[in-house]
């Protein structure tokens, strides 16, 4: 389990205080930080991440933290703490790679972080860039605590070296596919798809409480038959009713796509394990030899 602190700053025993807004973004530092770092999920195992609202313990938690790690754009309360509590002490790590917009076209570096809400947040979804995000926090834990410089980029580049491999393993394993659109409950999949060279058709936006018409449902229906689509993707984290309305009308299948947005607590699963399931899913679905 990723440890989660009751307060900021640096710790009794002289490590690094990281404050995490999300998993993803605390299984990196856990994985770079390691023994030299202690880490603070500011969202709760098993919770959806996007709408989160933070305690005035949390808040005092980032005021006193070394750094503080998040994605701009995907938890707008996290955005304002940290840009109020944190300022200097903090890294979008959607900086350090290449943004995609909402509409799934790619942006150039930084430029996802200038024009604030129009990029896509959910990049740790492609393992390469991942990678990069790896050797960012690494360089940045670097920087914040210097005496432990090298354990930190060691940290990262072990990281980034299983980000991709896993990179690798994506790209082998939906090589040869029937298919190559996927059906989503929402629109978390576009750097994927941007990665693999396939096609996301999200039921609704990138927020997930987002709930489409009617009207929208019934176009999803036909082109699902139209495409010989085989399956509907349900998530771990939102409710699979719509997905499973969807996949009912169309008479297609459901499966699970996890946006690794969190684990449940008590689960032995990571990042890696979970993409990993995803890959299996999504080659079943596109029926990949």
């Amino acid at each position: 389990m990723l440890a989660t602190s009751a307060c900021g700053g640096s710790s009794a025993e002289g490590r690094t205080e990281i404050t995490a807004s999300f998993y993803p973004v605390a299984w990196l530092a856990e994985r770079i930080g390691g023994e030299n770092a202690e880490i603070a999920t500011l969202t709760k195992p098993g919770t959806e991440p996007h709408d989160l609202e933070l305690s005035p313990r949390q808040v005092a938690e980032i005021t006193e933290t070394d750094l503080g790690l998040y994605v701009k754009g995907l938890q707008p309360a996290v955005d304002d703490a940290f840009a109020q509590h944190a300022e200097g002490r903090s890294l979008d790590v959607s900086s350090l790679v290449e943004t995609l917009p909402a509409d799934g076209h790619e942006h150039e570096e930084g430029e996802g972080e200038a024009h604030e809400g129009e990029h896509d947040p959910h990049l740790w979804l492609d393992p390469a860039r991942m990678a990069a995000v790896a050797t960012g926090i690494g360089e940045k834990l670097a920087a914040v605590d210097p005496d432990n410089a090298g354990n930190y980029r060691a940290g990262a580049a072990k990281a980034a070296g299983e980000l991709n491999a896993l990179d690798g393993e994506f790209k082998a394993g939906l090589a040869e596919c029937e298919q190559d659109t996927i059906v989503t409950s929402h629109a978390a999949f576009s750097y994927l798809a941007d990665r693999y060279g396939l096609k996301q058709v999200p039921i609704a936006g990138l927020d997930p409480d987002s709930e489409p018409s009617p009207r929208r449902m019934a176009e999803l229906s036909d082109q699902i038959k139209d495409l010989g689509v085989t399956t509907v993707f349900t998530e771990t984290l939102v409710s699979p009713k719509l997905a499973q309305t969807l996949a009912e009308g169309a008479g297609v299948k459901t499966a699970v796509l996890d946006p690794v947005e969190g684990v449940k607590e008590g689960s032995g699963d990571d990042y890696l394990s979970v993409q990993r399931r995803n890959l299996e899913a999504l080659r079943a679905a596109l029926v990949c030899s």
